[in-house]
């Protein structure tokens, strides 16, 4: 259960260590592990290490660290044990920064032959702490050489996935901004599961309290002002060192249900309590009956629909797809629950999933899941649908996302745009509280006909993945000719617009430099050109030297318009003519005007075209469109003028549909 540093009597360990045989710090540490107290293990094997002058890679043993007495040189067997138990110590309450320092020792100690996992957990710390190339090395050089059994082959290929996902994400981040709390909120301890309700706040922490050295998990409430104040609570059937977590309140704020734990040896036993408010104090607090709480299975993470009809929570009960599944239950009058349903197969998998909220208006879940591809650990997810069928559920990206541990979604009820949060992405072990506010926006725009200047509808707008290709999302202009869409993240985009009869355009989606208007972009109008096949469009400002062929470099500018059309409308293909005016011979004309075509035909050809779809034509004096001369014979310059032209004219439209082109 991800929620805190594990239970620790830190200043206990402390006097009680110092009070220990030096060579006893290696057996603390066998029994702390035994029974999975892994930073006590971490403590007491790390004294063991500097007994030894074991450090791991890169580091000095600090000098205060070093004992004065004469200790007896290692074997090389307890050495590779210390090493591989502090590796896993660390790692065991995700203090990943640590643990990749040791397994890196054990790797370069020639012990890995004794150890066949830790390269696997060396590649998963160096995941951990976003070093995904090596960790995709490692993890690779892993797989191909395991011959041991579980699962870890396949949990190496997830791994490298994961990898691959966050390298893509770190790249390309969603248009969100990440803040720890500051202030009072974040304590020396885990803090987490914060949830909203009128001005109050409500969340977990495991920070030391006044007169009380022990550091257990306790719920808090706060205004948001000052030091957040215990909520007081009297359990029925307590339990010694038991802990409190994840709160949830009913519509009026009546009742709280929340989770408690407590050790029994090696295992946790978690289960979900409620109790009533009366007269402003809160009443004693019972489990839930045996719908959530299980005999021999764990039940935590409770959450309550705006409805106060339907409780979501965590269990790892039969019926579930494998590990801690999202389960819900229908919640009678008196928030008794009445039946328990699991979620299903497309929100959980064999792996666990935690920490679910449920939009009961927008009927979205979202919840934290380790089950699927993402940046590492615990990821946050989310999917819609309800209680018959949820989407298949979708990663909600880098910066909501880290490498480390993401849960506890809970959006900020008097502002639309943030929503808070748990992580470990700035703690060597601990979940502490965020505030993401959402900088995503609207582009939006119109849509106009590039001849007559007026709004165009009925035309397909789609807005595509420049990297992938793939379309993101298509609409289709109306009355208004008005076209919008979210972008959500910072990777490069296009706009595709398409229309029967209009040549297609592509155009790069730019981030915004101004300011915006809530939140929305509003984009200069873009304009689409009609055209018929068989009909000629002039090619304005095409210039050539006198009696050459050669293009100019302004010439050159204006057929890149050309290229562009040509690239954004593959399925066409085009003639492209020369004329001239009247004077000199028809032979010379002619020669002259194929030439000049030819040059435009081949520069089109050079920036990307494919050959095959575009012809040269020279008509010499051919085709006119202005008299050379004047009725009484005397010379019209201004006629001779547009009869000196290059134009495009579509000769075909394959029915074919190709991808965008690159811009």
């Amino acid at each position: 259960m991800k929620v805190t540093l594990y239970t620790l009597l830190l200043l206990f360990c402390c006097q009680f260590a110092s009070a220990q045989y030096d060579q006893n710090f290696k057996a603390l540490g066998d029994k702390a592990f035994k029974v999975k107290n892994f930073y006590e293990a971490a403590y007491y094997y790390r004294k063991a290490a500097d007994q030894m002058n074991i450090a791991p890679q890169g580091q000095e043993i600090p000098y205060q660290a070093r004992t004065t007495k004469k200790v007896a040189t290692p074997s090389p067997a307890d050495v590779n044990y210390l090493t591989f138990q502090l590796a896993e110590s660390y790692r065991g309450y995700e203090n990943y920064l640590e643990a990749e320092g040791w397994y890196y020792k054990v790797l370069n100690s020639n012990a890995e032959g004794d150890h066949p996992l830790a390269r696997y957990w060396y590649g998963v710390c160096l995941r951990a702490n976003q070093h995904f190339d090596n960790a995709i090395k490692q993890l690779t050089q892993f797989k191909d050489g395991y011959r041991g059994e579980g699962d870890y082959v396949a949990n190496a290929n997830k791994e490298i996935a994961n990898c691959k996902f966050a390298i893509d994400q770190y790249k390309y981040p969603m248009l969100m901004e990440s803040m720890k709390l500051k202030g009072e909120w974040n304590s020396d301890g885990s803090n987490y599961a914060m949830i909203t309700r009128d001005d109050n706040f409500y969340f977990t922490s495991s920070r030391l309290v006044k007169d009380d050295k022990r550091r257990l998990n306790k719920l808090y409430k706060s205004t948001g002002k000052g030091v957040p104040q215990i909520i007081d609570l009297k359990i029925e059937d307590e339990k010694k060192n038991e802990e409190y977590g994840t709160p949830a309140l009913n519509p009026d704020g009546s009742k709280m249900y929340f989770t408690r734990w407590y050790k029994e040896g090696a295992k946790t036993v978690c289960n979900i309590f409620k109790m009533e408010m009366t007269g402003g104090v809160w009443g004693t607090a019972k489990a839930l009956n045996s719908n959530i709480n299980l005999q021999g299975f764990n039940a935590l993470q409770p959450f309550v629909t705006i409805d106060g009809k339907r409780l979501y929570f965590v269990s790892d009960k039969p019926g579930g797809q494998g590990g801690q599944d999202i389960w819900f239950a229908e919640l009678d009058g008196n928030g008794e629950p009445i039946n328990s349903t699991n979620v299903g197969a497309s929100i959980n998998t064999d792996k666990d999933e935690q920490s679910p909220y449920y939009d009961l208006a927008n009927k979205r879940l979202v919840y934290a899941s380790k089950g699927m591809v993402g940046l590492g650990g615990f990821d946050l997810y989310e999917s819609q649908g309800d209680m018959g069928y949820f989407s298949k559920p979708k990663n909600m990206g880098y910066p909501i996302n880290s490498a480390k541990d993401d849960l506890y979604y809970q959006p900020d009820k008097n502002n639309d745009t943030q929503f808070y949060m748990s992580s470990d992405r700035e703690s060597d072990c601990c979940l502490e509280l965020f505030q993401m506010t959402d900088k995503r926006y609207i582009l939006a725009g119109l849509v106009t006909d590039c001849d007559a200047k007026k709004p165009l509808p009925g035309v397909k707008v789609s807005f595509i993945d420049s990297i992938s290709k793939d379309v993101v999302a298509e609409m289709t202009t109306g009355k208004g000719a008005k076209y919008n869409f979210r972008v959500a993240t910072t990777r490069p985009f296009q706009m595709r617009l398409e229309k029967e009869k209009y040549f297609s355009k592509v155009l790069p989606v730019t981030r915004p430099k101004g300011q915006m208007l809530n939140d929305t972009l509003m984009s200069p109008e873009v304009c689409l050109q009609p055209f018929e096949v068989n009909r000629p469009i002039v090619i304005a400002n095409v210039l050539y030297d006198y009696a050459k062929a050669d293009l100019r470099q302004e010439s050159k500018e204006v057929l890149n318009g050309l290229v562009t059309i040509m690239k954004d409308n593959p399925n066409i293909k085009v003639e492209l003519s020369a004329h001239t005016d009247s004077v000199g011979s028809d032979a010379y004309n002619n020669n002259l005007s194929q030439a000049r075509a030819q040059s435009c035909v081949d520069y089109i050809v050079s920036s990307g075209v494919d050959s095959t779809r575009i012809f040269a034509k020279g008509y010499g004096k051919t085709k006119p469109t202005a008299p050379n001369s004047l009725p009484n014979g005397a010379d019209n310059p201004e006629g001779r003028q547009l009869n000196r032209r290059t134009e495009f004219m579509v000769l075909k439209l394959e029915n074919t549909i190709t991808k965008v082109n690159d811009q």
